[in-house]
């Protein structure tokens, strides 16, 4: 079922609004614009019902919060209100807001526009879903690695903890589509893409494909040794795919990964330890390829060793 928010400080109108519509969606109520706020940036919800005239934060100020949040934006609102004035619709509208239900509202008005504004977000996630997925592999493009990455970046400044980014390259790659052809070369891509979907499926995980032959990944939580030494395991795994190489390139495909560990601050911008991450990555090709290279613990640079 769809999930749908409610904020509104009166708990007899809250559950009216959730009367009407719990047959047909999970409702979750809010009575406060601060709850409000915290449940819409940790939950997924298709749609948010919110009451104007509150106490301290109003839905106007919601409102604007929930729009200059990248998590929350895309959400659509429906104001609820009984201040039917043009000046009040239009500042609603200006805000961001989808549409308006008035007070005193009637069942079957709530029900067709919350359906009407449910299967609109549902059409709209499906064409931002194919616009943000790579057509080859099936994972995340790089555009959506650019939202996500900005996103999760914040998430991790307000909560203290540590971001990891990497880059991962397959090594050697121009070589095999010159022996094998791009058809080949293609299959290899989607057979490294899977590989690290397999590693990389925890919630806290992200793995995109930035362009080409290159990956990129984002881990929010766990130190910096052991997001290396995952990372030695996913080398490991991609090495035991057993994939033969141009005879001019190695025995098997493979790939070098560059990755750093830091806890990020509203001073630093993500892309500094993206370039950081691609720094490492191109140590990694330098030093011999097949291998982790990471900036860890107070920026030193970590080296696998040729028995890892």
């Amino acid at each position: 079922m769809d999930k749908i928010l409610i904020v509104d400080d009166s708990a007899i109108q809250a559950a009216r609004l959730k009367s009407i519509l719990e047959e047909d969606y999970d409702i979750t109520i809010a009575q406060t614009a601060e709850d409000g706020l915290s449940y819409a940036s940790s939950q997924d919800f298709s749609l948010i019902l919110l009451d104007v005239v509150m106490p301290g934060m109003d839905g106007f100020m919601l409102l604007k919060r929930l729009q200059e949040e990248i998590i929350t934006r895309s959400i659509p609102v429906i104001l609820i209100t009984s201040l039917s004035d043009i000046q009040n619709e239009q500042r609603g509208f200006t805000l961001g807001a989808v549409d308006y239900i008035a007070k005193p509202f009637h069942p079957v008005i709530v029900q067709a526009r919350v359906n009407t504004h449910i299967k609109l977000y549902k059409y709209r996630k499906q064409v931002e879903h194919q616009s943000m997925t790579d057509q080859l592999t099936g994972i995340a493009n790089r555009r959506r690695h650019d939202l996500y990455s900005v996103a999760k970046w914040k998430e991790a400044v307000r909560l203290k903890i540590p971001f990891t980014v990497c880059m991962f390259d397959i090594d050697r790659f121009k070589a095999y589509n010159d022996t094998f052809g791009h058809p080949a070369g293609d299959k290899v891509i989607i057979a490294v893409a899977n590989t690290l979907s397999t590693y990389l499926r925890r919630t806290t995980d992200f793995v995109a494909r930035y362009g080409g032959e290159e990956f990129v990944a984002i881990i929010v939580g766990g130190d910096a040794r052991i997001n290396y030494e995952y990372m030695k395991q996913i080398r490991r795994g991609i090495e035991d795919l057993q994939i033969p190489h141009a005879p001019s390139a190695g025995k098997r495909v493979t790939v070098s990964i560059g990755g750093v560990t830091v806890f990020p601050v509203d001073s630093e911008q993500y892309p500094t330890y993206l370039n950081i991450a691609d720094t490492m990555l191109y140590d990694a090709k330098r030093f011999g390829r097949n291998q982790v290279v990471w900036c860890g613990d107070e920026m030193k640079q970590w080296l696998q060793t040729d028995d890892e």
